[in-house]
Formats: structure tokens, C-alpha cells, sequence
């Protein structure tokens, strides 16, 4: 898998996060995909072959690996980190249609014409856009943890496994691969996964935050006395104006 490709795409949305959204995308990349690319995939690459079973049964030994690894902790991986950066493209997305808007817009009235301060600036549609794929990108990590968990009982690996499944002749022990190494990495991906899933809670909370000091600090601006008495004595000045028109 070209992972190149993917971070190309997503250094796009870095240019719209806040604070907390450059940090997820550091993480993502150099504790998860760096990772997983450099170490994780070797480490896993020959899980089948280094699966000893105490006997020579022919299939034996394939029907107990796909009892307990019913699905690689690596293909898990890939699938986990392609579906939590997707919801980031809905960013991209937004901004590349406000842009769009912009340029007809622009055709329309003229090269100085604005229908955006800023297409990338989180206000309007924009804000509830970015918002939504925090909180999607949340739910797809809590789900992968949920599912590795599921699917193997445990974040550890044991070093033995019993099975008797048919073809084997009755009940024989597997012995796994480097089971240490294979814990060590599982549980620093799992590790990896929770940060980015506080990061992603933190910035919900900043962004709700900020939206909520933005609206009360405009309420006060238009509730504010100065405020009211501007807006007074332009009733007057237009009130007198108009009676000096009807006389």
C-alpha cells in the first residue's frame, strides 16, 4: 500500500486543524504508520508459518491459525487507519466546494467581489463539517478497539492455544511465533489509537469551547450600552428627519 499517497493527501488537511488536529495527524503518522510500515508488517509476516502445531495432521495447523487468527492484526491495522483518516477528506471537500463557489462568484461580480473571508476558516457549514468528522473519527477508533478486543479475547498473545478442530485427531497445542514481540506491538498500536482518541475528544471540547466564547462575546457586544445607545440615536436622527419631511 502506498501510504505516501495518503499522507499527500491528508498534509491538505493539516492547513485546517487546530492545535490538537496537527498533533492527531503527527501521531497518526510517525507512532502508527511509521511504525506499522517499518517494524509491524515484518513482524507479522511469517505469523502462519511460525504457527507449530504438535502434530502432522495435513490442515490441521490451518484450521486452528484461522480459529484464532480469524483476522491479521496487520490487515486490522490498514483497514483501522485508512477508515479513521477518511472523515478528514470531508474537510478537504468543503473547503474545495467553498473555493469553488468563490471562483464563480468571483466570475459573476467581479475579481473583487468575496463571498468568503476565508474558505478555510472554520465558521457555518464549515464548523459542523470538521466537527462531525471529529466525532466520526472517534467512533471508528473506539470500534477497532472493540473489535481487536473481541476477536481475541485479549491485547496479549498467549504462547500456547489448544485446539480440535476437525481435520486434527484430537485435541493438539499450537504454539504461536514470538507472542512477546507480537504483545509488545499490539499493545503499543492499541497505546497509539487511545491518544489519538483523547486528542480527538479534546479538540470536540476546544471547538465547542471557542464556538460558545465566540457567541457570548457577540451577545454582549450587541447587548452592550454604548451599543444600545448607537443604535438609539439613530432612531432619533431618523425620527427628526422624517418629521422635518412631513413638514
Amino acid at each position: 500500500m502506498n501510504w505516501g499517497a495518503l499522507e499527500s493527501l491528508l498534509s491538505g488537511v493539516n492547513k485546517y486543524s487546530t492545535g490538537f488536529g496537527r498533533i492527531w495527524l503527527s501521531v497518526v503518522f510517525v507512532f502508527r504508520v511509521m511504525v506499522f510500515v517499518v517494524a509491524a508488517e515484518r513482524v507479522w509476516s511469517d505469523d502462519q508459518k511460525d504457527f507449530d502445531c504438535n502434530t502432522r495432521q495435513p490442515g490441521c495447523a490451518n484450521a486452528c491459525y484461522d480459529l484464532y487468527f480469524p483476522l491479521s492484526h496487520t490487515r486490522l491495522w490498514a483497514l483501522q487507519l485508512i477508515f479513521v483518516t477518511c472523515p478528514s477528506f470531508m474537510v478537504v471537500m468543503h473547503v474545495a466546494y467553498r473555493e469553488e463557489r468563490e471562483r464563480k462568484y468571483r466570475l459573476v461580480h467581479g475579481e473583487n467581489a468575496r463571498l468568503y473571508d476565508n474558505p478555510g476558516q472554520k465558521h457555518g457549514g464549515l464548523w459542523w463539517t470538521y466537527l462531525l468528522s471529529l466525532f466520526f473519527k472517534t467512533f471508528i477508533e473506539a470500534a477497532f478497539l472493540y473489535l481487536l478486543h473481541y476477536i481475541y479475547n485479549n491485547f496479549e498473545l498467549p504462547r500456547r492455544v489448544q485446539c480440535e478442530l476437525w481435520p486434527c485427531p484430537n485435541q493438539v497445542d499450537c504454539y504461536i511465533g514470538r507472542p512477546t514481540e507480537k504483545t509488545v506491538f499490539t499493545y503499543f498500536m492499541v497505546g497509539a489509537s487511545a491518544v489519538c482518541i483523547v486528542l480527538n475528544i479534546c479538540e470536540i471540547f476546544y471547538l465547542i469551547a471557542m464556538r460558545m466564547l465566540k457567541i457570548s462575546h457577540r451577545g454582549r457586544r450587541r447587548g452592550s450600552p454604548t451599543k444600545r445607545s448607537e443604535i438609539c440615536s439613530r432612531h432619533l436622527v431618523l425620527g427628526h428627519s422624517l418629521q422635518g419631511a412631513g413638514q
